[in-house]
């Protein structure tokens, strides 16, 4: 079984190269080629799933050596993977969300010309996805971690006709560079400390380790998940990355690149759990990060980048849980599971909106659609209640465990991180509950408004040949489109559920990441009522808001914290300040110096040679009576030195 390994990867990379490689011979089919051999790997991901169930817990974990890659002295570095019930998870998901976001995208970008191109970056996304969490190596590991970042560099720019999405695709290309530099260096400081970058070597070495060293490799594997899960500080990408094909968007968000930072820290749980000082940095940026993505979330109109806010709050959940350690890990990849289906869930019901409002995004020329898109609405609708932790879905399962766990952190900590949880679920549910009511309840607003141009620059091809120019007629998604929604509708109810009975997930991941049992100072049932209620809270201010009341064409001025969400609590503005400006003024006097003195140094050395070689170019002039000059003048200076000598 352990030959199927790399054929998990294998078959969505023979797609990427296909795809991209086959030319226009494969128009016509290249999308279903793309999506077959995407559910080709989920089935192979199955059969080796069934396999692992077969075998008792201890002995789960399935590797498989490929090559070496440089052997190189005491440089070792191999192509091989592991295959643990952590990572099967990961493939599960990535694999099987992935494949259900490909049959979408086949209805979503049905009259895009470059669909061959487009399926081809999304098997290219999987297979570096996959490479990520199957490598059993560190340096392995970075190459999926990077093919990941080219991927989302290509998906976000794909309609790269307009400006915003080629900055867009910039933007998260650079950003992520900089957590991949944090990467890089954990990584040199592992080889130069265990002399190998295997996971199993270094992680069952960390004992005999000094606290400091453990503390900056833990720090820098921080810094990279920060980039690729778009924590604080390195999230500003995140919601520019909405500029993408909306499939793109419920790849990224639920199954591949946002949960890579999670797993990296996950998978490095001994690193972590030996270093408190590490691990307090996580859970500090993970409950920082909830409320941050929870707060922009609730101002934005874009209906994408609010739930881009949300991604961004979310995510902070599972950073928050991943730093509590082995009364967490299990609960933060428990809703990171459930979190890909219902927000893959919502990003497709939000395509789909869009697919039936001629791609409006703008939530306030929505209102009503539940009428015109009954399916949307149902399996949107049902994502909903998901995110919020409405009981019994899935997000109420994952979300309640994440913050008993935080109280049971004890003392003040505790209860801080414990009453930031609550609050983002507060928030939560607010800004949730308002995306539903703006998008399918309320007066048809989207009648009678002024529409764009056809001829804007900023038009998405699909949308030209839905009319963009038209007033919208919402309408009902093709099957294709459809089918996947409600399949991750079902994942939205019941995942949860299946995977707390007999803490069934909790038990499957505790060979990999170990767990305790936590102990808040008050009672579970305590905990999930504070929960219910707060969510209550969230929603019905929410629908006191924007149910019961007219909800004007564009948004109003608000407070200074609204003002505030809206540019994304000013993340550009920070980063324009802190780190734009000062790099322009470094370049600048960079620029000066090397004009001034590198310049001035070499030019003012050439032009004392280049005046020297000219004086003596007149010494030689060719005549000989100045030569018979000069040896006259010699000989008497001669003279002349050795009688004085003589006198003296």
């Amino acid at each position: 079984m352990e030959s199927l390994i790399g054929l998990l990867v294998g078959a969505p990379l023979l797609g990427a190269a296909v795809l991209l490689c086959g030319g226009r011979r494969l128009d016509r089919t290249g999308h279903w080629l793309g999506t077959a051999l995407a559910g080709a790997s989920f089935a192979i991901g199955l059969v080796l799933f069934a396999e692992m169930l077969s075998r008792d817990a201890e002995d789960r974990a399935l590797h498989q050596h490929l090559f070496s890659w440089i052997p190189v002295g005491g440089f070792q570095a191999d192509v091989a993977f592991q295959l643990d019930q952590l990572s099967m998870t990961f493939v599960l998901l990535i694999t099987g969300v992935g494949s259900l976001i490909h049959l979408y995208s086949v209805g979503y970008m049905e009259h895009d010309e470059r669909r061959r191109r487009f399926f081809g970056y999304l098997n290219l996304f999987l297979a570096a996805m996959l490479l990520l969490v199957l490598a059993d190596n560190y340096l392995l590991l970075y190459v999926g971690w990077e093919g990941v970042g080219l991927a989302s560099y290509l998906l976000i720019g794909f309609w790269q006709h307009k400006p915003s999405a080629a900055t867009a695709a910039k933007k998260a290309f650079l950003v992520n560079r900089v957590g991949d530099v944090g990467l890089s260096i954990a990584i040199m400081v592992m080889f130069t400390t265990f002399g190998t970058f295997a996971f199993e070597p270094v992680l069952t070495s960390v004992g005999e380790t000094g606290e400091g060293t453990l503390t900056a490799i833990g720090l820098m594997l921080l810094l990279a998940a920060c980039g690729k899960s778009a924590q604080v500080p390195l999230q500003s990408w995140l919601g520019d990355a909405m500029e993408g094909p909306t499939p793109v968007s419920a790849l990224i968000h639920a199954a591949t690149m946002v949960t890579a930072g999670v797993y990296l820290i996950t998978r490095s749980a001994d690193i972590f759990n030996a270093a408190p000082d590490a691990q307090l940095a996580v859970v500090t940026v993970g409950a920082v990060t909830l409320l941050f993505g929870a707060i922009v979330g609730c101002a934005k109109d874009d209906i994408k980048k609010a739930l881009a806010g949300s991604t961004m709050s979310q995510i902070g959940y599972m950073m928050l849980a991943a730093g509590l350690g082995p009364i967490g890990y299990a609960f933060a990849i428990m809703h990171l599971v459930t979190h890909g289906f219902f927000k893959a869930g919502l990003f497709l019901g939000a395509g789909s909106v869009m697919h039936g409002m001629n791609d409006e995004v703008d939530m306030r020329r929505y209102g009503g659609l539940r009428k015109y898109m009954p399916v949307t609405f149902v399996t949107f609708g049902l994502g909903y209640l998901a995110i919020i932790g409405f009981p019994p879905l899935s997000g109420f399962f994952s979300k309640d465990l994440i913050i008993e766990a935080a109280f049971a952190k004890g003392g003040t900590q505790g209860w801080i991180l414990g009453s930031c949880a609550l609050l983002g679920a507060a928030l939560t549910a607010y800004y949730m509950t308002r995306v539903m009511v703006l998008t399918f309840f309320g007066e048809e607003r989207w009648r009678n408004r002024p529409t764009p141009s056809p001829e804007a620059s900023d038009v998405e091809p699909a949308a030209q040949h839905r009319g963009e120019h038209a007033e919208p007629h919402p309408h009902e998604s093709p099957k294709t489109m459809t089918i996947p929604m409600i399949v991750l509708a079902f994942g939205s109810v019941f995942a949860g559920f299946f995977f707390d009975l007999n803490e069934a997930f909790v038990h499957w991941l505790e060979p990999v990441t170990d767990f305790e049992h936590g102990h808040p100072p008050v009672s579970a049932f305590t905990v999930t009522t504070a929960t219910v209620v707060a969510l209550l809270i969230g929603a019905g201010t929410a629908v006191a808001q924007y149910g019961r009341r007219p909800v004007p064409a564009t948004a109003p001025r608000g407070s200074l914290l609204t003002r505030a969400a809206r540019r994304d609590l000013l993340q550009d503005d920070f980063n324009h300040v802190a780190l734009v400006k000062p790099g322009e003024y470094l370049t600048r006097g960079l620029v000066y110096l090397d004009h001034k003195l590198v310049d001035g140094v070499v030019n003012g050395t050439a032009a004392a040679f280049g005046g020297a070689s000219g004086r003596l170019r007149r010494v030689q002039n060719g005549f000989a009576r100045s030569y018979a000059v000069s040896m006259f003048g010699g000989a008497a200076v001669l003279v002349a030195a050795t009688l004085l000598m003589r006198a003296v």
